[in-house]
């Protein structure tokens, strides 16, 4: 497998006015990578993900994809995404659309398949998350956990290279969170360049091999699930972590 780097993250900032979010982010992801960034609520992992998906525009610092840095001019954002792909915490299913439909949109729009290899993508991604049987309905007839997978599934329709996914969970029951992260260790399992901001600690120590700790905006600690875990240098993960970890 090629290791070259998919995506670098260097010296990357945010500020929204005077309030300044992240502070000098550096981390490298590489193919076959399962990232996952922990840390407090507010501790600015969502606004990395929004960044790294130029949901958000970097104050200063470089996003590299492939070496190439598309946080400055002459990008196509929509391009980009297709490649570099997300998952969202709150679906972001169109209501007015089924389940096949929402899982046709992007294929079509953005990198202009035809309609019959749009709808043979999306029924084969729709049957990899257990959703197939569900390709006539609305969102609004699914549970939290379908709507996410089918969320999932039109992400993959894309055949991105990166997965990003932004608290995929944290909206669920917590009797589905359970079938969306079989999805995404089955995922995992097969290759899938992932970077996952989550709070379910057992999915970051079991099936990630590189973990951020994030605080404040800036990554306070990062490396293997098992040091992170298991021997936190910083007293800022020991403390998250005790506190998670009892919880």
């Amino acid at each position: 497998m090629d290791n070259q780097p998919i995506l670098e993250i260097r010296h990357l900032s945010k500020s929204f006015g005077k309030h300044q979010v992240l502070r000098d982010i550096d981390f490298t992801v590489r193919p076959g990578d399962v990232t996952s960034i922990i840390g407090s609520s507010g501790s600015g992992k969502s606004t990395l993900l929004r960044c790294i998906n130029l949901l958000e525009t970097p104050s200063q610092g470089e996003i590299r994809f492939h070496g190439r840095d598309v946080a400055g001019r002459g990008v196509n954002p929509s391009a980009y995404r297709s490649r570099v792909g997300m998952v969202f915490q709150s679906f972001n299913l169109f209501s007015n659309l089924n389940v096949l439909e929402n899982c046709m949109l992007g294929q079509r729009k953005v990198l202009r398949l035809g309609r019959e290899e749009a709808r043979a993508r999306a029924l084969r991604y729709l049957d990899q998350v257990g959703m197939a049987p569900y390709v006539d309905a609305r969102p609004r007839q699914l549970s939290g956990g379908q709507r996410q997978r089918v969320a999932i599934a039109r992400a993959l329709a894309m055949e991105p290279e990166v997965l990003l996914f932004d608290e995929p969970t944290s909206a669920l029951d917590p009797e589905m969170v359970g079938e969306v992260l079989s999805v995404m260790r089955e995922l995992a399992a097969g290759g899938m360049t992932m970077l996952v901001v989550t709070h379910e600690m057992a999915f970051a120590r079991d099936v990630s091999n590189q973990v951020v700790f994030m605080a404040d905006g800036v990554i306070c600690e990062s490396g293997a699930p098992e040091q992170v875990f298991s021997n936190p240098r910083q007293a800022r993960t020991r403390e998250f972590l005790s506190r998670f970890l009892a919880g």
